[in-house]
């Protein structure tokens, strides 16, 4: 482009001066450059001047020359890389094979779990035997450690009843909690008495649990929590605990209510509730009614089956959607469920045999159809017992085979129809409980899962269950900011006795806790390179640890868990993959390999890379569980490998400036008591010095930090000289210089007092997004890695908080230091410096956003100037991409639209691209319109300043949604343009010109033209609205079906169906065991 005739040209010493500036001069320059845009702004008018383009490209440049020269020098980034080019001959890179990396990490997870296993039957083994050898006494009194009145006192002092002294301690390994590893404590929610003999002797039996917890324990010291969940209610744990009552001295936990018991003590099952939804339910009995039906889904698990009928005169599903199937039990449906059943209304006559018919035919259709769980199914009607006409629906449907059991739920006190109900639990092979109150419904619900137990118990097979990955509640309240995901090895527990072998009695569950976070320790996190990662999913498709798994939403100032947070889908997270062949290939079980270009969140949803990534992937065996790894392409699938001597390399681990990831294992402290105490760091120097040959470290790794501490020593010296030439006069901006690598070993240095850094949770763990993390590489190091050779990627980091949320603070700036031997390149390490922001220089004199009022710093640049904004995107200087969000929490209510704001005539604009993929600059996502958003993005440097966040009313509610959201993605081939925007009565003009060595852009415009007939461009977050709801609503996801099914043994006693029934059951019922040696076993269904 030719420049206009009269385009002002600058000074002949202009550029000489700029480029003898220091930093601590660039706040100036900035002002100087807004003076002479302002120079340069005739009236608004027709036939305005035009910016002279060689002046914008002058002060690229320029600006661009004088922060390239301060970061390299202040970074001592030049110097690392010449190192590194020093040591280039001994340096190896190696090409990672996904797949055998894979399948180490999966042998390595599958030895560790079958180590939980082998704890898990001990106790199976102990709890049988000693059930075995216990004879039931009626009037035994037995004195145990009750966990909730343990080291309790009355008022004179005295321990009371089953509250006698027990030693708690705090331990490491168990979260700091307060436990007695020497002996379990039994807890009992508050509806269960604590004397009744039930109770008394199944507590004494298993005392001789005892012992093999201990055994276990230090057998294996990476066992966590070890416990026994009896039918009757009680729930053995060890360690000993001390449990806390809630607010209203209430203990809500019941162990048979939890996932782990449910889905170890049954098979899984398709499930219909047909509920009496009749006039003469009204008032309380409805109440009960409601009650046992969330009962009922409260013992439903992802491996289970639902749907829920209500009767009257005519009969509706109560979710239309669900008309003739079955859905998953997932959260999702279940708590879909419960809301609906709150909203269920009574009138008109019952007519049961309707109901039961459309229940039979759904669960017939889905069995023919090999649809549903393909085992156990059931219908559970509740109701006053005004039923009748309904013998012929069971004639039809279900005999003489009765393949599907029925259970029935009497509501109300009245009996005179509990007969009728008892009659049909009897002979369709269920139970049959009377429900008076709400208190009754947990006990009387709990019967249907011991019936489906029979089979499995009478034939003695111990399935081994893993569940879902779940929340520690106790971990939850004190620990928030760390959450711990479990997942559960359970076995059930039988008795052997022959008197009671046709009864199938559970005695109980017993389970172990695996704490994901050490499961995926066994995948390093160094081994994945710069982006990659590793998840688990389960055989329902379901995510057990993801690095992008976000459990908790935060309302107000507490953190609290999503409704759905165990049943986020893979392809919610891994949402690229819209075939879901990645999915299907995992939940199958296969070993395998997958490529997919994916577009990845950084800086929680500020901004994004676009990435080639490489999925390698393997089941864990003898579980449901599945393993990925991702590596993306180039130098994510390579690994710098160097060497240096032990002797060296301990010299100069030990400078003070270094310090090690202490979320990576370098070496195993967390099993010894001796070694819990020690750093990382302090670990491996104990390891290389022979101080304590117990330790077992990663010899890889440690050998990678010792040759990286050798390279990276002579930067303390560096940046020690340079701090000692900084006057305190002098107004330098820089606050910290810091180096990271591949190894995780981090160097830093001050430039001012501690009490001075702008940002003081910098390189801190309260700032996890700044430092390596087990799941990530650092945000600073991720970004620099993108960016082409030798150029810096700048990031304004905002304040957190209820009192300045959003407000910027501090600039970073990195770069990556790359090193490539035999034409392979590797990520050797990333440099990066802290630049003072706010307090060390004005905010209208800031040199990153010269015209910027303090309240636009921080902002879209779109929310500040729709038209430039709009103008950019037409000409193709930024392009929109759609991310999605499917973890996202929206309001139930609208909040009211943000206002316009002020618009912006210079700002520096961050172009988040990189050579080789576009790195889109994402929008910030703000909670203005329906929904609640997490994840944001950041277009210009100068918009990182939230806007003041509404209050919640107490009234609004999230709930689990989804959610997309526009990025903007830099065209790296356009790094200069200019243009002229129509704005009715007048033009607006302006220039764009990429600042070298940079992801910043410079964008020049003026002031004078009122442009706002253009709407500003808002970054929210929408909800997806789906066109078919319904069909999403009932489509069901490829999932694969737990290995075994235990729906029918023939010794199964069917008497057993619940109140009097030797009086009450249909003769061919009461024939039954009588004549089952004749009969062919089809027939005994």
């Amino acid at each position: 482009r030719g420049h206009p005739a009269g385009t002002p040209r600058a000074p002949p010493d202009t550029r000489s001066a700029h480029g003898r500036m220091r930093w601590a001069s660039l706040p100036k320059t900035a002002v100087m450059l807004w003076l002479l845009l302002s120079s340069t702004s005739p009236s608004p008018a027709w036939g305005q001047a035009e910016i002279p383009l060689e002046m914008v490209k002058l002060w690229a440049d320029t600006f661009g020359g004088d922060l390239y020269k301060t970061v390299t020098k202040y970074s001592g980034s030049l110097l690392l890389q010449k190192k590194y080019k020093d040591v280039e001959p001994s340096l190896k890179i190696k090409e990672v094979d996904g797949l055998e990396l894979v399948r180490k990490f999966s042998e390595a997870m599958e030895t560790m779990l079958r180590r939980k296993v082998e704890a898990v039957k001990n106790l199976v083994e102990a709890a049988e035997e000693a059930d075995l050898n216990h004879e039931f006494n009626e009037s035994l009194v037995f004195d145990y450690y009750n966990s909730v009145l343990i080291n309790e006192r009355d008022e004179n002092g005295n321990y009371v009843e089953l509250g006698a002294e027990f030693v708690l301690e705090s331990n490491a390994h168990f979260s700091n909690l307060l436990v007695n590893t020497s002996i379990s404590s039994v807890q009992l929610p508050t509806n269960v008495y604590n004397k009744d003999p039930d109770i008394l002797n199944g507590v004494y039996m298993s005392e001789a649990l005892n012992p093999v917890f201990v055994e276990n324990f230090q057998r294996d010291p990476t066992l966590t929590w070890q416990y026994f969940g009896s039918s009757t209610g009680f729930f053995r744990i060890y360690p000993g605990i001390k449990w806390t009552p809630d607010e209203n001295g209430v203990i809500a936990f019941d162990c048979r209510n939890r996932g782990w018991y449910i889905q170890a003590a049954t098979s899984p099952k398709d499930i219909v509730i047909v509920v009496d939804t009749s006039g003469s339910m009204k008032g309380l009995r409805m109440t009960i009614a409601k009650h046992t039906i969330t009962t009922i889904l409260d013992t439903l698990g992802e491996n289970d089956f639902v749907n829920i009928i209500a009767y009257s005169d005519h009969i509706h599903y109560i979710e239309p959607c669900f008309r003739g199937i079955l859905v998953q039990a997932d959260r999702d449906n279940r708590e879909h469920f419960k809301q609906l059943v709150d909203e269920l209304m009574v009138k008109g006559v019952g007519v049961v045999n309707q109901a039961l018919t459309e229940a039979f035919q759904i669960l017939n259709q889905f069995q023919e159809a090999r649809q549903g769980s393909l085992c156990n199914q059931a219908i559970m009607l509740i109701s006053d017992g005004a039923v009748e006409d309904y013998e012929p629906v069971f004639e039809k449907y279900n005999w003489p085979d009765r393949k599907v059991r029925v259970f029935t739920y009497l509501i109300g006190r009245e009996v005179t129809f509990a007969d009728r109900m008892r009659w049909i639990a009897c002979n369709n092979k269920g139970y049959y409980t009377q429900v008076s109150t709400l208190a009754d419904a947990q006990e009387n619900v709990m019967e249907y899962l011991h019936v489906l137990s029979r089979p499995m118990v009478i034939n003695h097979d111990h399935d081994i269950t893993w569940t879902e990955a779940y929340m520690d509640s106790k971990l939850l309240t004190s620990q928030a900011q760390n959450v711990m995901l479990l997942t559960t090895v359970a076995m059930p527990v039988f008795s052997k006795k022959n008197e009671t072998r046709s009864h199938g009695i559970l005695l109980g569950v017993v389970g172990s806790d695996v704490a994901l976070r050490e499961l995926m320790k066994l995948a390093p996190r160094y081994k994945l390179g710069v982006h990659g990662y590793a998840f688990l999913n389960t055989n329902n498709g379901y995510i057990l640890s993801h690095p992008d798994l976000r459990p908790l939403y935060r309302e107000g100032k507490k953190l609290k868990p999503k409704p759905n947070y165990n049943s986020v889908d893979l392809s919610e997270v891994e949402w690229e993959d819209r075939a879901e062949t990645l999915r299907a290939a995992m939940i199958n079980g296969e070993t395998g390999s997958f490529s997919l270009d994916v577009k990845v969140p950084l800086d929680k949803g500020r901004r994004a890379l676009f990435l080639a990534n490489d999925y390698f992937f393997t089941d864990i065996s003898d579980t449901p569980f599945s393993l990925g790894v991702v590596l993306s392409r180039g130098h994510g699938e390579h690994i710098l490998l160097g060497k240096t001597s032990v002797e060296e390399g301990l010299h100069d681990l030990l400078h003070p400036d270094l310090t090690l990831a202490s979320d990576w294992i370098y070496c195993t402290t967390d099993i010894d008591p001796d070694h819990r105490k020690l750093s990382q760091l302090e670990a491996v120097v104990r390891f290389l010095t022979g101080e304590d040959p117990d330790l077992e470290c990663d010899e890889e790794l440690v050998q990678e930090a010792l040759f990286d501490a050798v390279v990276t020593a002579p930067m303390e010296a560096y940046w020690t000289a340079l701090a000692l030439n900084i006057s305190d006069e002098s107004e330098h901006g820089v606050d910290v210089a810091f180096l990271g690598t591949r190894a995780g070993l981090l160097r830093s240095s001050l430039f001012v007092g501690s009490e001075k850094v702008s940002d003081k949770k910098f390189l801190t763990p309260e700032d996890e997004a700044s430092v390596f993390t087990m799941d990530r590489f650092p945000l600073w190091y991720r970004q620099a890695a993108e960016q082409p050779p030798g150029s810096f990627v700048f990031n304004l980091r905002s304040a957190e908080g209820p009192e300045s949320p959003g407000e910027p603070v501090a600039v970073t700036a990195s770069t990556a230091v790359a090193v490539t031997v035999d034409e392979k390149t590797a990520i050797a390490a990333g440099r990066g410096r802290l630049l003072c922001r706010g307090k060390c220089a004005s905010p209208r004199s800031t040199a990153l956003s010269p015209s910027l009022s303090p309240s636009q710093v921080g902002r879209f640049l779109g929310e500040v100037d729709g038209a430039l904004m709009t103008q950019l995107l037409s000409m193709g200087v930024f392009s929109q991409v759609t991310m999605y969000d499917y973890q996202a929490m929206c309001k139930l209510q609208n909040h009211h639209p943000s206002t316009a704001r002020p618009l912006v005539s210079v700002s520096v604009t961050p172009d988040l691209s990189s050579t080789r993929r576009q790195a889109p600059c994402c929008p910030k996502m703000r909670s203005l319109g329906p929904c609640s958003h997490p994840a944001s993005g950041h277009l210009a440097l100068s918009d990182f300043f939230l806007p003041p966040s509404h209050k919640h009313k107490k009234q609004d509610t999230l709930q689990p949604c989804d959610t997309e959201y526009p990025v903007f993605v830099h065209q790296m081939a356009i790094r200069e343009t200019n243009g002229v925007i129509e704005c009715g009565a007048c033009q607006k003009i302006f220039v764009m010109q990429q600042i070298p060595n940079s992801n910043l852009l410079l964008l020049v415009t003026d002031t004078t033209c009122d442009c706002s007939i253009f709407p500003l461009i808002l970054q929210e977050a929408t909800e997806v609205k789906y066109i078919l709801p319904c069909d999403r609503m009932r489509s069901q996801k490829l999932r694969r079906r737990p290995g075994s099914c235990h729906a029918f043994h023939p010794e199964e006693n069917a008497q057993d169906c619940g109140g009097t029934s030797d009086t009450s059951a249909s003769f061919t019922l009461l024939l039954l065991p009588l004549c089952a040696w004749v009969l062919p076993p089809q027939l005994l269904w």
